[in-house]
């Protein structure tokens, strides 16, 4: 959103009701000792029609949780399953968390105001149902990068530190602690329907289906896929190419998420849930982002796979609705949607017009050559080559791979900058240690703001012919 722009007006929409007898349960957030306003995101507040707050307001709303005005009168906690680490899980749901709000964008999509952090529900198992301040700061920073990058992500729309002394296993401890708001247009996952399927509930999975099908609309499966018509089906094709588009974007914004569980997979395509997430200091597939991740289940280059066995249990959760050749048609369309998808935004990132499947293909396996051959990481690779397009000067490392192809123009200042934005450990252990050790926003602040100036120079990213882009610009023609 430009902020020159004049607000939005805050248009609230409470959906969920028609499906929440079954999917979620009403929870009360937490009592904190404080409610102190870390950040607020009045780019994504004036989308929705909520910049005009106040920081007590915003306290109010986003720290102690008082109902937004004709909204959803109490939280609500959702239920799902899911896989973790290809191990079904039945004991699942929001354990910290509860959708607080939805409301109606600028584009007529609905949107949902998701917590994290936010206290116990009962299904919390034995967690605390808190948030580390940390925490917080690395989601910020997660979503600034990966929206520069034209990610379909959640945005981190508040964080509010509450004053709590938290112990933790994987970081100094006592340590402090925050509530965080993201804004996306969904919470959905494959879970929730996962769970359905495990009770057995065909009535509701028919009614979360519609629900869908209705708050999140897509374009038809193609004219020849088997049973279009039907509601599961339609739904099928739509997630499929969503997740396709989801894990191809990972890989040319050289992103890794850590923890692709079923559960955190958002019907909606968006990116969600961030918690080991890195960015790679090199182009390397079996790079990976958690700790835990002893066997590299969800390593870099395993991310598309992953995703798409994600897709997978969708498509066995709808059976309880559909036959299972037109879901397994729809999900044998993803390996080619991510290669077009990877193509599509793999040009864009380089700045260059699109040639043809072939021609583009060959591009991207050229520069991920380059990238193995010199030990440059995707940031630095990426503005490398487009600062040098620009100039008309193709390096030489992938001149015969660019032959024909044609820059597209930009004149932000960002592509004279002496250095790309990246979002390596070591610069986000800079950051929280300002924070932690001198209480010293300034330089969190100072990357939004060039994470922000760094997507203003990249522009949208381009989306399949039909999708409406995640802040509803108009799609893309091609």
């Amino acid at each position: 959103m430009d902020e020159n722009r004049q607000a939005a007006r805050y248009r609230p929409d409470p959906a969920i009701g028609e499906i929440a007898d079954f999917i979620a349960d009403p929870v009360a957030a937490a009592d904190f000792p404080k409610a102190e306003v870390r950040f607020r995101n009045d780019r994504a507040a004036g989308e929705v029609g909520l910049a005009g707050l106040s920081d007590e307001e915003w306290a109010a709303h986003f720290g102690r949780f008082e109902p937004l005005d004709r909204n959803l009168p109490q939280p609500l906690a959702l239920k799902y399953h899911g896989h973790q680490f290809r191990v079904y899980n039945p004991e699942l749901g929001d354990g910290r968390g509860f959708l607080f709000a939805q409301m109606r964008g600028e584009d007529e999509r609905l949107l949902d105001l998701g917590t994290k952090g936010s206290g116990t529900t009962p299904y919390s198992r034995a967690g605390d149902g808190r948030l580390t301040l940390k925490g917080a700061v690395r989601e910020i920073l997660a979503t600034e990068m990966l929206e520069a990058l034209g990610v379909n992500t959640s945005r981190t729309f508040s964080v509010v530190e509450t004053g709590e002394q938290l112990w933790r296993n994987d970081e100094p401890s006592p340590t402090r602690s925050a509530v965080m708001v993201r804004l996306s247009h969904s919470h959905i996952r494959i879970g929730s329907f996962q769970r359905l399927l495990a009770h057995e509930q065909a009535d509701e999975m028919e009614r979360l289906v519609e629900y869908c099908l209705t708050h999140f609309p897509g374009p038809p499966p193609p004219e020849d896929a088997p049973a279009r018509g039907e509601p599961a089906i339609r739904l099928m094709h739509m997630v499929v190419e969503r997740m396709a588009d989801l894990a191809a974007s990972y890989m040319v914004a050289g992103f890794v998420h850590g923890v692709l569980n079923t559960d955190n997979m958002n019907v909606t395509g968006e990116s969600f849930d961030y918690g080991p997430w890195r960015w790679l200091p090199r182009w390397d597939p079996e790079f990976t982002a958690a700790y835990f991740d002893h066997a590299g289940l969800y390593a870099f280059g395993r991310q598309p796979e992953a995703i798409h066995w994600n897709c997978g249990q969708f498509a066995v959760a709808l059976r309880l609705l559909a036959d299972s050749d037109p879901l397994v048609a729809a999900l044998n369309r993803y390996p080619d949607l991510y290669m077009a998808a990877v193509a599509r935004r793999w040009c864009w990132r380089l700045g260059v017009a699109q040639r043809g499947a072939e021609a583009d293909g060959a591009l991207v396996a050229a520069c991920e050559k380059a990238m193995r051959e010199s030990g440059e990481g995707p940031d630095a690779f990426f503005f490398r080559v487009r600062t040098a397009l620009a100039q008309g000067e193709p390096p030489a490392d992938l001149a015969d791979a660019l032959e024909g192809y044609a820059a597209t123009p930009s004149d932000h200042p960002y592509w004279s900058d002496p250095a790309p934005q990246s979002m390596l450990i070591e610069e986000v252990e800079d950051i929280w240690s300002a924070i932690d050790e001198r209480d010293d926003w300034q330089p969190l602040m100072d990357k939004v703001a060039a994470l922000r100036r760094m997507g203003e120079a990249h522009g949208p990213a381009p989306v399949p012919a039909g999708h409406t882009p995640p802040s509803g610009e108009a799609p893309d023609p091609a």
